[in-house]
């Protein structure tokens, strides 16, 4: 198949009728929840440049790490989505500090491509995302299968 002769149907990009009111609600809460989590890390970036409140880089992956499995251990329901909601936002508020004191190593060395340093803080926190994501769908197929 020649990739530069297929033809791309542009207007499924705009058709979203066909999806139910449940799956719009529920992409609703994902791309809500995705927002949340860029605002509070950038808010760990700001507080790690501007008041050196958290110096250890390490600490703070682990603590991302460690809050990343802990929601993976809580189960999905509406009495603990609130739960789960902070310790994404934590796990986003230690990533934010960890990708700064990253992006800081490369500034202070010369690299000063910002807008470089802008991809790579966005694809580190859509590979994050994807992840988690994927890690939850699998975690609730072995729930399902336990069924």
């Amino acid at each position: 198949m020649d990739i530069f002769n297929r033809k791309i149907n542009f207007d499924a990009l705009f058709k979203f009728s066909h999806i139910t009111p449940s799956t719009q609600q529920h992409l609703k809460k994902v791309y809500a929840s995705f927002a949340l989590c860029m605002f509070v890390a950038a808010a760990g970036a700001y507080v790690h440049v501007v008041t050196h409140f958290t110096q250890a880089g390490l600490l703070s992956a682990l603590g991302s790490l460690g809050l990343m499995i802990w929601l993976m251990a809580t189960p999905h329901s509406h009495e603990t989505e609130q739960k789960r909601l902070g310790l994404l936002a934590g796990s986003a508020f230690l990533t934010g500090v960890f990708d700064t004191q990253l992006t800081i190593e490369k500034a202070e060395n010369g690299d000063k491509d910002y807008i470089w340093h802008c991809v790579d803080l966005f694809l580190d926190f859509v590979t994050l995302f994807r992840k988690l994501m994927m890690i939850l769908a699998m975690s609730e197929k072995d729930k399902k299968k336990k069924k």
